[in-house]
């Protein structure tokens, strides 16, 4: 044993040291590496399920070796060399990883096996190394018996893992980016190291310590200040619920969550409709009954004059409605740092007329006593649906805050047709369950994946494309929907597809023919015409 490790309080040695460390590490790199992989493969359950288990496997196959070399190769001078191992990898992870990832996303896999290939290549091998951790303290601790031995590595290992998830989930992943979340964990494996050699510090036992410190610096270091396909990145983070950029290619400033396009804002025109899945967010207008339909009124809302929308993004529809209608708009958004970076990048405002709360949808939902013309639902991505907003029970729910003539409007995503239709078709199915009538509006053309409008109203009459275009020409709402009406979708087949119910909603099954599929978002040019897709 090092004189060190014996002084510190009498009762910490270098190898239990080492195995605390080894969890704190393991369990802090199984959490960042969902979000490594989140951008590329989304974040469903089959991606967690494959970290999870590649984790475990990686864990169970390091301590077999390391169980079987224990008895004659456990030194503190092998503990160091392991942890530096270990530390090495954690910076070719920092280094390469998002090259690596995209590399072997390509592999030709069943969808729901897509991510397996990147998390076995990029967190197998440090994983596989930290399972040795545990036998060689085993072998090393001072406890008398064998299973004494094996119990107190056991339980100090666990300890650290315990450690490293709510550190890493609560401190370090709100406070950090991924790359510098894992700087702190090769770090932390260099200080373990210096502090194991105390106080003899081989020369060359520091000299690669001192290199494998370098190597880690340097992969954070080496990455240019922030350009990349999607632009010049202005803003990056990592938040308590996803990864967030904020990018400026010429005048488009876009938003991205977890890889994937959210919002766009022209900075020289900010209200305007960049990407062209928001513009049918006014079609409710046409929609509902209006009491006077003859006025010549300029942008007149109807009988909309309170919205609610559930996601914030970066606040396009309800920057356009509070700056189009005398309607006034309440946001609900579950993530802090979205809303700052909304308020702070996009040009948001709260006043009289625009209302930002901090809140789940549902709950607040569940909680408020307003009562809604128009319920728009932002609050789905690609890959990662919050199924609780997806039920028949919230659909209800939806129902009960809206008025006798509302109408509800999700924004959808997924391809029109074909298997990666499932959830789009499933999400119209449950939402007829509850509304009377059901439209659909496909926004880019084709069967790609793609923003979908699905807009349910309370009324018995169901309204043809010919009526809302008639309605489009009549009402001045500020902006032309005939382009948008064109995409009306008269039948949705649904026969295949379930009923999502609050105790049935396989939302990541019906999300997983999606995978690998690329995400087609169509925008629009200054007067308002498709100008292409990204």
């Amino acid at each position: 044993m090092s004189a060190l490790s014996q002084r510190v309080s009498g009762r910490v040695s270098s190898p239990e040291l080492a195995v605390f460390v080894s969890g704190v590490v393991s369990m802090g790199l199984e959490i960042l590496a969902g979000r490594m992989v989140a951008p590329q493969f989304g974040s469903s359950i089959y991606t967690w399920g494959s970290i999870i288990g590649v984790f475990l496997a990686a864990l169970s196959l390091g301590y077999y070796q390391g169980g079987k070399r224990a008895s004659r190769r456990a030194t503190e001078d092998r503990l160091v060399r392991i942890l530096l191992a270990t530390g090495a990898f954690v910076a070719v992870v920092i280094l390469a990883g998002d090259l690596l990832i995209a590399g072997l996303s390509g592999f030709p896999l069943p969808p729901r096996f897509a991510s397996l290939p990147a998390v076995t290549v990029l967190f197998g091998p440090p994983t596989y190394l930290l399972g040795f951790i545990s036998p060689y303290g085993a072998e090393l601790s001072r406890k008398e018996s064998k299973g004494e031995a094996s119990g107190h590595v056991y339980a100090v290992g666990t300890i650290g893992s315990i450690v490293g998830a709510f550190g890493c989930t609560f401190l370090l992943i709100p406070s950090l980016s991924v790359s510098m979340i894992g700087l702190v964990f090769g770090l932390l494996l260099v200080v373990t190291s210096l502090f194991i050699l105390a106080p003899s510090f081989p020369r060359r036992t520091v000299l690669a310590t001192a290199f494998v410190a370098v190597l880690l610096v340097g992969a954070v270091a080496v990455p240019s200040a922030g350009y990349s396909v999607r632009g010049e990145t202005v803003y990056q983070t990592q938040t308590p619920y996803q990864e967030l950029v904020v990018a400026d290619a010429g005048d488009t400033r876009t938003l991205y969550l977890d890889g994937q396009p959210h919002s766009a804002m022209d900075l020289s025109e900010p209200n305007r409709h960049v990407f062209d899945y928001t513009r049918y967010f006014h079609v409710p207008f046409l929609m509902t009954d209006w009491a006077n339909e003859s006025t010549s009124a300029p942008h007149q809302s109807g009988d909309i004059d309170r919205v609610l929308f559930i996601g914030g993004g970066g606040f396009t529809g309800p920057k356009r409605f509070v700056n189009d209608y005398n309607a006034t708009v309440d946001v609900v958004e579950i993530d802090p740092e979205v809303i700052r970076v909304a308020k702070e990048r996009f040009r948001v405002e709260e006043g009289p007329n625009m209302n930002v709360y901090n809140a789940e949808g549902r709950e607040f939902l569940r909680n408020t006593d307003h009562e809604y013309d128009l319920i728009v639902l932002d609050a789905y991505k690609k890959d990662k649906v919050p199924f609780q907003l997806t039920t028949r029970e919230f659909m209800q729910l939806t129902s009960d805050r809206l008025d006798e003539d509302g109408v509800l409007l999700a924004n959808v995503i997924s391809a029109p047709t074909g298997p990666a239709s499932q959830f789009y078709r499933a999400e119209y199915k449950t939402m007829n369950e509850v509304y009377p009538q059901v439209y659909s509006f496909p926004t880019s053309g084709g069967s790609v994946v793609q923003n979908i409008e699905v807009v349910a109203t309370k009324s018995d009459r169901r309204l043809t494309e010919e009526q809302l275009q008639a309605r489009n020409e009549r009402r001045d709402i500020g902006i032309d929907l005939s382009t948008e009406v064109d995409d009306y979708q008269a039948e949705v087949e649904t026969g295949d597809v379930p009923v999502l119910t609050d105790d049935k909603a396989p939302v990541d099954a019906l999300l997983e023919p999606m995978a690998g599929q690329r995400y087609v978002v169509s925008q629009t040019g200054s007067n308002g015409t498709v100008a292409g897709a990204g």
